[in-house]
């Protein structure tokens, strides 16, 4: 009948690097990852989002 969707499994964010966007927002990178450059491209894509 309904078939079963596969685990995913989400990543090990203690391995990652904790950027801080603004007061209410975290992402997380690589570690070897250019902070500025996680920054800029996380601001141009909700941009984006809000703009449509």
């Amino acid at each position: 009948m309904f078939e079963k969707k596969p685990n995913i499994a989400s990543p090990d964010l203690s391995k990652m690097k904790e950027v801080i966007i603004d007061h209410r927002t975290k992402i997380y990178i690589a570690p070897g990852a250019d902070v500025e450059e996680a920054k800029t491209r996380y601001r141009e894509r909700n941009n984006t989002k809000r703009s449509r």
